[in-house]
């Protein structure tokens, strides 16, 4: 990366890109802040990549009929969000014809049907989220929030539009709190998770607290309803301040399902949105008594619970032990028998697996990290399962594994569609159908 020459030029923007910025052809390709396709925008070259130079929106020439008025103030210089001068219905057509375009030029493949977008909350949604701190003596105090869209610094932030309550409103609360720590220079960072009855703070702390530090924090408590959560180290360090702990869940109710998690788990951020994209993918897999299923990549058991409510019989396989635990918990809470859980390293090349191949299985779900499944599509191939369903959070990966699957496994793309569930970014998630031909 280097400093591009730092003269203005002018140009029509083509498409966004995956980051949201807008895209300038003609040239060498520039990608500009803040601009949106069909408008006519002055720019000025701030880094060059290989392929693309980073480009600052100096003047829109035109503006878009799209554009909307950015609801929080912050936006532009926190990196939080991307997409807030965007209609909200526009991102959800932009976001379709990233995956579109992905399918076709990564996968060669087209689904038979486009799948109706899943839409929810747009703001205050976001219930997971891992948040800056810093102390700045310069400024006499401790900001909380994303970092700065174009730097390693933390946006200063009065408040957030896509927090999930109470923690949209407590960035301000929560600097002035720890401003007040001994510690406030070893205090790089908090894991926000709003459950459905308490909010878990993660304070990621390089020294102890004081007495006095820990006083203080249990009176932030009380006042505004939270709960903190002290880490020392790794993850396995994490303790709550006070005992007992509280316990953490979020429901299904479609399903009858209240889910165990602890505050560093990973779970869907947007809360409405899960519960719609969880319906539709057992909608889509059309499990029954007789059904045998198979979940790869299950977590503690989001999709899992929800089809062993409807299949025969579930399997899920995760390879983090503790997620493998809890998902095993939350099946007995919840009174199922019929969900088993094993620990499976899917990564590898060929991938860790138990006996799962020696079963036969009728329906798959495949929900993995941004890299992808491609290690788990051989073995995929050989069961046979007479549909697949793939929930991904990357359309690149998702394009080239369904392709794989199409044009080397036997298998045909059904359906597939994009689910809101990152709101005014330009993060996609999207979801596959594919039948054995």
């Amino acid at each position: 990366m280097a400093r591009a020459a730092a003269v203005a030029e002018t140009g029509v923007v083509t498409a966004l890109s995956d980051e949201g910025d807008g895209i300038v052809t003609g040239g060498r390709t520039a990608f500009v802040g803040d601009a949106l396709p069909g408008e006519t925008v002055s720019f000025m070259r701030r880094r060059r990549y290989r392929q693309y130079d980073k480009a600052e929106l100096l003047a829109r020439l035109s503006t878009s009929p799209l554009r909307v008025t950015p609801q929080c103030a912050h936006f532009g210089l926190c990196g939080g969000c991307a997409l807030q001068h965007l209609d909200s219905a526009a991102q959800l057509a932009i976001k379709e014809q990233q995956l579109r375009d992905a399918l076709e030029r990564i996968g060669r493949v087209t689904p038979k049907q486009w799948l109706a977008p899943l839409a929810g909350p747009v703001w205050h949604y976001r219930r997971r989220a891992r948040l800056g701190v810093r102390y700045v003596p310069r400024k006499g105090r401790v900001v909380v929030g994303f970092r700065e869209r174009y730097s390693s610094l933390i946006a200063l932030l009065d408040s957030c539009e896509v927090l999930a309550e109470p923690l949209g409103a407590l960035l301000t609360p929560l600097g002035e709190l720890i401003m007040g720590l001994s510690v406030r220079e070893r205090l790089p960072q908090i894991e926000v998770a709003v459950a459905e009855s308490v909010t878990a703070l993660v304070l990621r702390v390089l020294d102890p607290p004081t007495a006095a530090d820990e006083a203080q924090l249990r009176a932030f408590e009380s006042a505004h309803a939270v709960r903190f959560y002290l880490q020392p180290a790794g993850y396995a360090s994490i303790r709550p301040l006070s005992e007992p702990a509280p316990q953490l869940t979020y429901t299904l109710p479609e399903f009858g399902l209240e889910l165990q998690f602890e505050p560093a788990d990973f779970i869907q951020v947007n809360a409405m949105l899960n519960r719609a994209l969880v319906g539709r993918v057992v909608e889509l897999l059309q499990p029954d008594e007789r059904s045998q299923v198979l979940d790869l990549f299950c977590g503690l058991g989001n999709f899992t619970l929800a089809l062993a409510r409807r299949a025969g019989a579930v399997v899920g396989l995760e390879v983090d032990a503790g997620l493998i635990a809890r998902a095993r918990a939350n099946a007995e809470r919840n009174g199922l028998a019929n969900a088993e859980f094993y620990c499976a390293n899917l990564a590898p090349e060929p991938p860790d697996l138990p006996s799962w191949p020696q079963r036969r299985y009728s329906q798959v779900l495949l929900d993995p990290p941004r890299a992808g499944a491609a290690e788990v599509l051989p073995a995929l191939g050989r069961l046979g399962a007479e549909r697949i369903m793939y929930v991904s959070c990357h359309p690149g990966t998702l394009a080239r594994d369904l392709g794989i699957l199409v044009h080397e496994h036997g298998y045909q793309l059904q359906s597939a569609g994009v689910a809101d569930m990152f709101a005014q970014t330009a993060h996609v998630e999207s979801l596959a159908l594919l039948t054995r031909v």
